[in-house]
This record gives C-alpha cells, structure tokens and sequence, in this order.
C-alpha cells in the first residue's frame, strides 16, 4: 500500500501546481486544467476507498474451518434427530413393539458416562465385554499356596490349595426414565446430554447398590466371608474399625478404602482414641476427603445405616470384586405410555453382572 500513498502525495503535489498557475496568473483554471482537477480528485477519491477497504480487511479475523468427517456428520444428524423425535417434532427413528429404538453411538454415551460417575465401580476390577466370563477363585482362609525351597531330585510338597470357579454372566437390568415434557420443549435446554444423564445415573444408582447389597444375582459385599460383627446394635467402636482393617492381610493395604453412609460416617467422626484425638481426619489430598486410620473414606448412599443386623461399613482393596458390564446399551422412547402424564419416558437396557473373586482382599462390619 506504500505505492498507493505515494502515488496520493504526488497527485496532491500536481492538484496544488494546477491552482498555484491559476492563482499566480490570476485567472480561472482552463478547460484542460479543469478536466486533468476533476480526473485527479476521483483517482484520490478511488485510492482512498481502496486504502480505507485495506484498513477494514486487516481488522477481521480469519476463522479456522472446521473439518467434519463422514462419520461425525452422520452422529450430528443423528442426534439431531433424536432431540427432534424426543420433542414429538419427528418420527424418524426404528420403531420396536415398545417404543422408538435410538442410534448406537447415543447408547454408547451412555455407557460412558456410567463408566466416569460410577465411583465405586471404578474402583473394582471391570470387564466392559458381552456374554459370560469365568475366573478361578480360592479362600486364603481355609486353603493356601506356598513356596518352599527344594533340593534336586526331591519332591514338590502338593499345596491344600481348592480352587473354586467364579462366574460372572450376563444379567438384564432395565431403567426408566420419565422426562418432564415443559423441560423437554424449553429452546433453552439441552435434552440430549439431560436424557443421557439421567438413564446414566439411574444405572449407575443400581450398580453401587448391587455392589454393595447385592445378594442373588449381582452378589456385592453382602457377601463377603471375611466379617466382623459389632457387639452393639447402635454404637460402633474403635476397636471395632480395628478389627476389621487388621482382617485384610497387609499386602492389600495400599489401595483400600472404607465404604459408609453419610451417617456412619458422622458417628466414626466423634470416636476419638486413647489420646483423646478424633480417629478420623480430614485430608485435603484424598480424593474422597477423609481418612479413618490412615485409609481414604468413599461415602455411600446405599450403604445401610446403623441398625440391627445391618452391613454398616466395608473396608478393602475394592479390586477384589470384578464386574462386569457390557459396552452396549438398548435405549427405546417411550413418547405414548406416558402422554397423560405429560412426560416422555426413556427405557435402557443394559448386561451387568458383579461378585467377589478375591475375598481375601475385603472386610465387613456388621451390627449385632
């Protein structure tokens, strides 16, 4: 643009010389003089709507293009779709005898989001596979395998160790979720990521309940075989905690953690020891807040309370419990069954199974 402005100046310079011989010869510009003004003016005139065009170009800024590939595109539409169907504006979708079936990929979010909410779960030994999965399993208590030094030619001493199978199979769970029509028809509301949250947290709620009460298909901590009862119905002890830490051998110490409700928990933080000293303290670098005897605390809402009989509190390397969950997810929408309700509900489908493999590796407390 310099020889632009350069070009200005010298056109300014020969504007000026124009009316300077005018003035100095005192008289009028002359037809030619008048002409070569005028052709000068527009060409300035031309020039500076050029420099002003440069001067706006440069103050707007490039946007990137965004590359969408064949198969993003495709999820795009699809969940587009899928929000317009929800909102009864499409009929779109695969219909099955009980509601409209939804695209893979949107099952498949699903499943990932149980897999980054489930705290509990991701702390036990996951398969994310369909059809049955089969693991040799023994009890350290009654059975062991040892190693020993042998001189040549001597026989290996056989071990008592009985090994037992344990399976985990393909178990059907449904969850429903109704969704409030005046939510679902809001501009302002993102319906698919509310839809996929909330069948997502219902399955999520039912796995840590089955992993910890479970006792028929899903066979959860209920079932643990190594226990400690309480000798109060209604008041736990210290020596109690105790107890149940020291029943998980030391190799499995490292990676262990209590499990209890909220309410237990308030009743184990006003135990104090012998020195007068809370037993449990609050530790800003675990990620779960608490510590009781220098193990992290997870709180459960499924966890029972203290009461009679009930399984109060779990401590343990939580890896000792596999489970099993299948990658895929049947998801159907229910627009019709819930009309006179004014809600829409959404029906997943989802494999589950969990048990104990390694009972060495958890502890129960349970009340008198």
């Amino acid at each position: 643009m310099n020889e632009l402005l350069e070009k200005r100046n010298n056109l300014l310079d020969e504007m000026d010389a124009l009316i300077a011989s005018a003035k100095t010869e005192t008289r009028a510009l002359l037809e030619e003089e008048s002409t070569r003004f005028d052709a000068i003016k527009a060409e300035i005139a031309q020039i500076d709507k050029t420099l002003k065009a440069d001067e706006e170009s440069r103050s707007f800024e490039k946007k990137e293009v965004v590359k969408v590939n064949k198969e993003q595109e495709t999820r795009m539409l699809e969940e587009q779709d899928f929000v317009a169907f929800i909102k009864g504006e499409t009929r779109a979708f695969t219909t099955g005898d009980n509601g409209a079936i939804i695209p893979t990929h949107i099952a498949n979010r699903i499943v990932e989001q149980v897999k980054e909410r489930a705290e509990l779960a991701k702390l036990t030994t996951q398969y994310f596979v369909g059809g049955d999965l089969a693991f040799p399993s023994y009890d350290e208590s009654t059975s062991t395998i040892t190693a020993a030094y042998y001189d040549d030619l001597t026989e290996v001493t056989e071990s008592n160790a009985k090994f037992t199978t344990v399976k985990l199979e393909s178990h059907i769970v449904g969850v429903l979720a109704k969704v409030s029509n005046s939510l679902i028809n809001r501009t302002d509301f993102d319906v698919l990521s509310y839809v996929i949250g909330k069948v997502a947290d219902s399955i999520v709620e039912f796995i840590e309940k089955e992993l910890i009460s479970g006792t028929t298909k899903v066979k959860g901590l209920a079932t643990a075989t190594q226990e400690v009862t309480a000798t109060s119905a209604t008041a736990l002890t210290a020596d109690e905690l105790i107890d149940v830490q020291m029943t998980v051998p030391q190799r499995y110490q490292a990676n262990a953690v209590w499990i209890m409700s909220t309410n237990t928990l308030k009743a184990i933080r006003k135990l104090k020891g012998d020195n007068g000293e809370y037993l449990l303290n609050k530790d800003i670098r675990s990620g779960f807040g608490y510590e009781v005897l220098g193990r992290p605390v997870l709180v459960s809402d499924e966890m029972s309370e203290i009461a009679t009989g009930n399984l109060v509190v779990a401590f343990g390397d939580m890896s000792g419990i596999y489970t099993k969950l299948a990658n895929t997810v049947q998801v159907k929408v229910l627009q019709e069954k819930y009309a006179t309700q004014y809600a829409t509900g959404v029906l997943a489908h989802v494999e589950l199974d969990a048990k104990i493999v390694e009972q060495q590796k958890v502890a129960v407390l349970k009340m008198a």
